[in-house]
């Protein structure tokens, strides 16, 4: 968000700005008992450069397609978004293609996408259906995979119908979000997901509801549109508007193990990138401009004597959340309540930790293409105990062409979305015409971009190391 900063509010020199224990020193002025999983947990990496053809080669996408893709854990979709019988995702990754549906007795099952005849799609779109019957030939199965019919049953003596099910992939769920694996020797769900359930059994994750979805294709790869959110050093020069209440460069990075790594960036504090930002100006805009708070007119609200923007809008968001989850959050940090503490899942998969308005990224491949990705972005709310899960809200695929403030759901994330992902087709041209070839990454603050490559490294079996 690109507004104009005020008259009296002056940019500092950049080179020394920046304290990694600010968000710590805001820990130990909260009132409430603060959870010991927001300690923390630092990178401990070296500080190699990264080569530009992990990005544009065709060959480094075709050698994920090998190796990643079918044995990493993939968010597909929310529990919400297929509630009844029938209800399916199609899911497509790289060469890939998986239907995900709810049968008739409820369990979620991952079907390959393929006809046992001849290969056609099953379903060349999500929505909902009472079979699964092969457009071509007829070939049938029910919502549970299980075989039901083929056309002129006496030509095909080789096939036995009792081996005609529909090959399954590993379906598992956590928090309303599910993942399949087409390995099926990897490790569970949980064990991938290590710390981060524990992390969340605050959040009331179990009343979660998709409230907005919102996807556009990127035109750069994967890992471009990944690692844009990987660290919050690019907000003085991509995202200035937001500098008035957001401790960009104060940000903590902490990595736990080798698929967990966060980023907790203060908010409601101004950047010290900024100097003479008065706590009317830090509460104004962070109500306005931020897309995550409970309020968004700053107008209606004045400080009281004494009480800072981020006590201020940190109590806001108890009163408004609790009520939203019908739960009682006197024990919540302000840093649970408003601050960006950013959690990603390797290899593809991000998610906001906190009470309400949790931002959920997933970024894939758009096919045999390295060039392009498909950005999705959720978020979700709560509803009260006892209370049915809502509808979840339905997708909005906007065109390539589109920017994210075509999606009003988002509100005002939509521009700072927007800001993002201006950047990265120009990375892709840039990295193509390096002279050198290489990306030179911060130690510290661009430590969860070499977490992930240090991961995805052992999938593809170019960990040195081992």
């Amino acid at each position: 968000m690109n507004k104009p900063l005020a008259q009296d509010i002056f940019v500092r020199p950049p080179e020394t700005a920046g304290d990694p224990q600010r968000f710590q020193q805001l820990l130990a002025e909260e009132t409430v008992e603060v959870p010991a999983f927001l300690k923390p947990a630092p990178p401990n990496f070296g500080n190699e450069d990264l080569d530009v053809a992990r990005y544009t080669s065709h060959a480094f996408h075709r050698l994920e397609a090998e190796k990643l893709w079918p044995k990493a854990w993939q968010f597909v979709a929310r529990e919400e978004e297929i509630p009844r019988s029938g209800d399916h995702v199609v899911y497509d990754i790289v060469d890939r293609s998986v239907i995900v549906m709810r049968g008739d007795d409820g369990v979620i099952r991952g079907f390959y996408n393929s006809c046992l005849h001849r290969g056609r799609t099953l379903r060349n779109q999500s929505g909902s259906a009472g079979q699964l019957k092969c457009p071509f030939h007829g070939f049938t199965w029910d919502i549970q995979g299980r075989f039901k019919s083929k056309p002129c049953s006496w030509d095909f003596p080789q096939l036995d119908d009792a081996k005609l099910d529909l090959p399954q992939v590993r379906v598992e769920s956590w928090a309303g979000f599910v993942f399949i694996n087409f390995d099926p020797d990897a490790p569970t769900l949980l064990e991938h997901l290590g710390v981060l359930p524990s992390h969340f059994e605050r959040y009331l994750m179990d009343r979660s509801v998709s409230i907005a979805h919102v996807q556009r294709r990127i035109a750069c790869n994967w890992k471009v549109a990944q690692e844009a959110f990987f660290e919050a050093m690019h907000t003085k020069v991509t995202h200035p508007g937001i500098m008035t209440f957001t401790g960009d460069v104060d940000s903590q990075y902490d990595v736990f193990g080798d698929h967990i790594a966060r980023a907790i960036t203060p908010m409601g504090v101004v950047s010290p990138n900024l100097g003479g930002v008065d706590d009317t100006t830090t509460l104004n805009d962070i109500l306005a401009l931020s897309g995550r708070m409970s309020e968004t007119d700053g107008s209606r609200h004045a400080l009281p004597e004494g009480m800072s923007a981020r006590k201020y809008v940190g109590e806001l968001n108890r009163q408004a959340y609790a009520a939203a989850a019908g739960a009682d959050l006197s024990d919540a940090t302000l840093a649970e309540l408003e601050d960006a503490i950013l959690y990603s899942v390797f290899p593809n998969f991000q998610v906001w930790a906190g009470y309400f308005g949790n931002i959920v990224y997933r970024v894939i491949p758009d096919g045999d293409d390295q060039d392009h990705c498909l950005f999705d972005v959720y978020l979700l709310g709560r509803y009260p105990a006892g209370s049915a899960c809502p509808p979840a809200a339905p997708l909005n695929r906007l065109g390539d062409d589109q920017p994210f403030t075509a999606a009003p759901e988002i509100g005002a994330l939509g521009p700072v979305f927007e800001e993002d992902m201006r950047n990265l087709p120009y990375m892709m041209k840039g990295m193509r015409a390096s002279q050198r070839g290489q990306v030179s990454l911060a130690s510290y603050q661009e430590s969860r971009i070499r977490h992930h490559h240090l991961t995805l490294d052992k999938y593809l079996g170019l960990d040195t190391a081992a």
